[in-house]
């Protein structure tokens, strides 16, 4: 292996430890501010520190890099609104595995816009992905004891995928540094605008207690997960194709699983055990069989996404 394919294979593993231990951090937060402003007050500190951060690079954004950006913002703001509104009303372990089921949509959504031809074994890592999904999110009892949260959480999973998809896309013809400030600025503004907007529609009523914790939450999520998580991760994506990639970031479930199993937050059942595995299991079939053939014919160079 190359040594920047190294590095950045490194990076996303890292960005995926990063991001999988905040998921307790984030539940415990959601008790002293709703979700939009969480969003709103983290990804606000965190462009502002970029914006420190990469302030000669930024006087020279262009038009093309400020849409491409935006763009990827947009998908990531969707991501996150899915995911921290479902976090309330599910375990952060849960929540991390429905998440990482992401891994398996980058490919899909890869082969139908990219017209490339879907293997048996993406189909099979794909329905293996959503039979653990049913074990993991469906309780003993049947549908109608559902979680309200986790399908809610489900939807980010697609919303993640275009996200990573669209970084692959532009990565390659912009500069690191304003795209991972592009996407992150641009979802501070989006969840800002919203705010109040979801107040008048009645979907959210804004609050923000200041606790000690609450500060905490938002410096670690902020400075960790969005400014060194978001930046680390673009980079690498310059030498990892999104399906690469995604296999990488499948880690963060796991990250978060053991995180929540060593603070006590919950306790691991033999049906979350089950559905945990068969995701594993189906991502491990999707990426390995499928994706192992393309990244050995990679080469060192910036990496190209499908369908551009």
């Amino acid at each position: 292996m190359q040594p920047k394919r190294l590095l950045a294979d490194l990076a996303l593993a890292f960005c995926s430890f990063i991001w999988g231990t905040t998921f307790v951090v984030i539940k415990e937060a959601l008790a002293d501010i709703s979700v939009i402003a969480y969003l709103a007050v983290r990804f606000g500190l965190a462009a502002v520190l970029m914006a420190v951060i990469y302030g000669r690079t930024l006087g020279r954004l262009t038009l093309p890099e400020t849409r491409a950006g935006a763009r990827i913002g947009a998908f990531l703001f969707g991501g996150y609104i899915f995911q921290i509104a479902g976090l309330k009303y599910t375990t952060p372990s849960k929540a991390a595995f429905i998440t990482g089921t992401f891994v398996v949509f980058v490919p899909i959504i890869l082969a139908v816009f990219g017209r490339q031809r879907i293997r048996r074994w993406l189909w099979l890592g794909a329905t293996t992905a959503l039979a653990g999904l049913y074990f993991l999110t469906v309780p003993l009892e049947g549908f109608g004891a559902l979680n309200r949260g986790d399908p809610v959480v489900f939807g980010c999973a697609i919303m993640f995928a275009l996200h990573m998809i669209s970084i692959g896309r532009h990565v390659h013809r912009y500069s690191v540094a304003r795209l991972s400030f592009l996407q992150v600025a641009t979802t501070a503004v989006l969840s800002t605008a919203l705010l109040p907007i979801a107040q008048a529609m009645g979907w959210e009523h804004a609050r923000v207690s200041w606790t000690g914790y609450l500060v905490f939450a938002i410096l670690l999520t902020a400075l960790g997960a969005t400014v060194i998580g978001m930046s680390l991760q673009t980079w690498a994506q310059q030498y990892a194709s999104p399906s690469h990639a995604a296999i990488l970031v499948s880690l963060e479930p796991v990250f978060a699983a053991l995180t929540s199993l060593v603070l006590g937050a919950e306790r691991l059942h033999a049906r979350f055990v089950l559905g945990a595995t068969l995701i594993f299991a189906g991502v491990l079939l999707a990426e390995l069989k499928v994706a192992a053939p393309a990244a050995a014919s990679e080469s060192l160079a910036p990496i190209s996404a499908v369908g551009e």
